[in-house]
């Protein structure tokens, strides 16, 4: 009898580590916060067709009721896929319209999954990192002091470098992600690496419903100099769960939709009213 009641503790303790031991999933319920991308990442062998849009200026001199409040016009389109390789490592590949002096913007990258969190907290974090790598395919200019005059084939190409660390509690969410972009291509009065630090938030409102934010602060001079035209990205929106796809409507001065436009070329002023309407569908399948 004894030698039962000991192996029926031992296998309850083993129940018991191992429900200790259990990874925590849905820190964001997407891949992408509002402008930045979350610390998620697709299961094995998941397909993800993604398609975001940015309207043009709500208010302000560029909005308001002569282009239906920036309906009748597109800052970004972006159209996108994705595709789980294994539990750890997500593949995608995107083409976006471009909002600042880079258009046609094709880009590729690869997210793999660091660190886990553990409803033990003996790993209180998660963590995923991102790399990459976006190249512009708009006609070259004849203007040689544009950026898009492309004196060499190499300097169509931008990258990202990104580490994003969250932590999920009961309703809420909360990361910080250090991004590093790089340009091969720059202006004499810009400089071609570029820090930034996002921080964004989930709240869960209902059981399909949660309130995201999103806010990029650069660290680059001509986001401190007076006057320069150059704002720090920052976003709210509603993100909506049904079933298999997720919809997120949101509102940012941010105009492209990847880091490697939207970090480096952020010209909108919230309080000019130089924000604008957007919206993700996320649909997502086995194979």
């Amino acid at each position: 009898m004894n030698k039962i009641i000991y192996l029926f503790i031992i296998i309850l303790g083993g129940t018991t580590y191992a429900a200790a031991q259990e990874k925590v999933y849905n820190t964001f319920k997407d891949r992408r916060v509002i402008n930045t991308q979350s610390v998620e990442v697709l299961q094995k062998k998941q397909f993800d067709f993604r398609v975001a849009h940015r309207f043009g200026d709500l208010a302000g001199a560029a909005g308001g009721w002569q282009n239906f409040f920036g309906l009748e016009n597109a800052a970004d389109v972006q159209i996108g896929f994705e595709y789980g390789l294994n539990e750890k490592l997500t593949l995608g590949l995107s083409r976006t319209k471009g909002a600042g002096s880079l258009r046609q913007l094709l880009h590729g990258f690869g997210k793999y999954r660091v660190l886990q969190q553990t409803t033990d907290n003996k790993m209180p974090i998660s963590m995923t990192a991102v790399a990459m790598a976006t190249a512009s395919t708009m006609k070259s200019s004849s203007d040689t002091l544009a950026i898009s005059h492309f004196p060499k084939f190499s300097h169509r190409f931008l990258y990202s470098l990104e580490l994003h660390i969250a932590r999920k509690f009961e309703n809420f969410s909360v990361q910080i992600s250090p991004i590093f972009v790089w340009r091969n291509y720059v202006l004499n009065t810009d400089q071609n690496g570029l820090f930034s630090l996002n921080l964004a938030a989930r709240i869960r409102l209902t059981k399909i419903t949660s309130l995201i934010i999103d806010g990029n602060l650069p660290f680059a001079k001509k986001y401190w100099t007076a006057n320069s035209g150059y704002y720090a990205p920052i976003g709210a929106g509603l993100e909506f769960e049904t079933g298999g796809h997720t919809f997120q409507i949101n509102l940012t001065n941010s105009g492209g939709l990847m880091s490697t436009d939207y970090i480096p070329e952020t010209r909108s002023n919230w309080l000019k009213g130089e924000f604008r309407l957007g919206f993700t569908i996320s649909r997502v399948w086995r194979f």
